[in-house]
């Protein structure tokens, strides 16, 4: 049962809430305004952190210099992500797990770098073999990703197939970097390159 005083203190909390007073909860009119404008703001962070992040990774690339150079430098990025993974203990399972996914996502931007623009420009200076050999190479890189990611980060097996990988991409690299790139780069105009 409710005195007198507890029903006069809610009927003017309701007679506030009605009058000219709203709850920042309200849906009324007058947050109408607030809540696109929120919602707006929201949108352009998050448009402009997407816009920051992609231009920082491509501003790596293209301060490399030319295409090969900067695919080299991705080389050795994906190289020290490695190195990062392989001095790992097998208790790190949180380090591993967040260091597998910058490798991903490292391999993966490279892999569309290549299959995008490299591998057809292969094709068209008859080279299709090189680009089908390399492109190849990349369905065993998405499936040693797949293995580690689901595998248990806290064994010596997951790190030796971590090493096999490395040996893995290690070879590709080399025979990007030493055989095949330079070998399309002669072929190539100044305004291709």
């Amino acid at each position: 049962m409710a005195t007198k005083t507890e029903s006069r203190s809610k009927s003017e909390n309701k007679s506030r809430r009605s009058g000219g007073e709203k709850s920042a909860f309200s849906w009324g009119d007058n947050n109408a305004g607030v809540l696109i404008g929120a919602a707006a703001a929201g949108a352009a962070l998050g448009f402009a952190a997407n816009m920051g992040r992609k231009l920082f990774m491509q501003g790596m690339t293209s301060a490399a210099g030319d295409w090969s150079e900067a695919l080299a430098a991705e080389h050795k990025l994906a190289l020290a992500i490695f190195d990062k993974i392989e001095a790992t203990e097998d208790d790190q399972t949180r380090m591993r797990s967040m260091l597998l996914a910058k490798l991903k996502y490292a391999l993966t931007k490279h892999a569309l770098e290549e299959e995008n623009v490299i591998y057809p420009a292969h094709r068209q200076a008859n080279s299709a073999h090189d680009a089908d050999t390399l492109e190849g190479e990349h369905g065993y890189v998405k499936t040693y990703l797949y293995e580690l990611e689901n595998m248990p980060h806290d064994s010596e097996e997951w790190l030796a197939r971590v090493r096999d990988f490395r040996s893995m991409i290690e070879e590709h690299m080399q025979m990007e970097e030493n055989e095949v790139f330079p070998a399309l780069k002669a072929q190539m105009s100044d305004d291709q390159n």
